[in-house]
């Protein structure tokens, strides 16, 4: 019923005059317009079934390349008989990320969120990595395809949030040494293209380091993500602890609280409520920024489709390359606007920006 009533509602907006129907009409036509060929080619000309390249020679879309292509396209290279590890480390993932999310908002929030995301991420790291508990150890080379992708977003989101929230305290501190150091870091490394400092981790780090020292290069690849994106993060909450009004520190010193309690219980859950805007659009940032692992050798989502597609037998199939970059997009887009309806949700149970 809810549903109906905004569907109505939009209606009745659409064509509340005649300026506003003619408007609504003409954009329902072009879209109508843009919908049937689109249709053609991903619907009743596509390929759906067949073995290679030589079933996919019609004028639509290639899906068979999709099909045949899928476990190199989520798994990258690690090994199709442990498969299943990196399944339960995503199932494991959504569960929590799922009970989290829709965990009433209280003070126990946070602790469970920091247990949450410490535990799990030792215990994906045993299952993927293994080496250890009897499971077959697999080199973070193998690791690729959207697993990959999946990895580097989740950890850069998990990791950079709360370094980037004690880099803006940092900043705002009233030692003016460590005012002065956080400044400086984050005013350097935000000024720092990321490929820059993907090129310093992977091709200079190694050279200070001593002879015979080895360095997980996806480990590299993390750190240099967290670091940057945390920079980032920092100018964020930084905007939104200056958008506490002042009033609420006065209270908590008035009530006779500590400056640390005043800090973590009154301004700094303000500040982040504030920011969740601005956070996620960081966020999203984020999630498309894992594409660029592949200039410095790492085959993420996006790296193995065009690998794939550089496959001489699929050259044939022109359709092939439309089709994987489509559904690229579709995948990249659902994940960011998820990211969207996440940050909504969360505005709309804290009512911010409403006073």
């Amino acid at each position: 019923m809810k549903s109906f009533s905004s569907v109505t509602a939009f209606l009745k907006g659409a064509f509340a005059t005649p300026a506003r129907g003619v408007v609504s009409l003409a954009i329902a036509l072009g879209a109508a317009y843009a919908l049937v060929p689109f249709v053609q080619w991903a619907v009743i000309d596509a390929a759906w079934t067949g073995a290679s390249a030589a079933d996919c020679q019609g004028k639509g879309a290639c899906w068979i390349f999709l099909g045949i292509r899928f476990d190199q396209i989520v798994y990258g290279s690690y090994p199709a008989a442990l498969h299943w590890r990196v399944d339960v480390a995503a199932a494991l993932g959504m569960l929590g990320a799922g009970l989290l999310f829709f965990m009433p908002s209280r003070p126990e929030k946070v602790t469970a969120a920091g247990i949450f995301f410490a535990g799990y991420t030792l215990l994906a790291g045993v299952l993927l990595r293994g080496g250890i508990l009897g499971l077959d150890g697999v080199p973070t080379r193998l690791w690729g395809g959207l697993m990959l992708t999946v990895i580097i977003a989740a950890w850069t989101i998990a990791s950079a949030i709360p370094v980037g929230l004690v880099l803006a305290l940092a900043r705002r501190s009233r030692l003016p040494v460590i005012a002065l150091l956080a400044a400086a870091f984050i005013d350097v490394t935000r000024s720092l293209p990321l490929v820059g400092l993907l090129f310093l981790a992977i091709v200079l780090f190694p050279l200070f380091m001593p002879p015979g020292t080895e360095t997980d290069r996806l480990i590299r690849v993390l750190m240099v993500f967290t670091i940057f994106n945390a920079a980032n993060l920092a100018e964020v909450f930084r905007g939104g602890l200056q958008a506490v009004p002042k009033g609420q520190s006065e209270a908590g010193w008035a009530l006779g609280l500590p400056a640390g309690k005043v800090t973590w219980k009154i301004v700094v859950p303000q500040a982040v409520y504030i920011s969740i805007p601005a956070t996620v659009n960081v966020c999203i940032a984020i999630v498309k920024e894992t594409t660029i692992v592949l200039i410095v050798g790492m085959f993420d989502f996006l790296g193995v489709l065009q690998a794939a597609l550089s496959d001489p037998e699929w050259l044939q199939a022109k359709e092939s390359r439309v089709t994987a970059y489509f559904f690229a997009a579709v995948l990249f887009w659902v994940v960011c606007y998820g990211l969207s309806l996440c940050s909504l949700r969360l505005e709309k149970g804290r009512k911010v920006g409403q006073r």
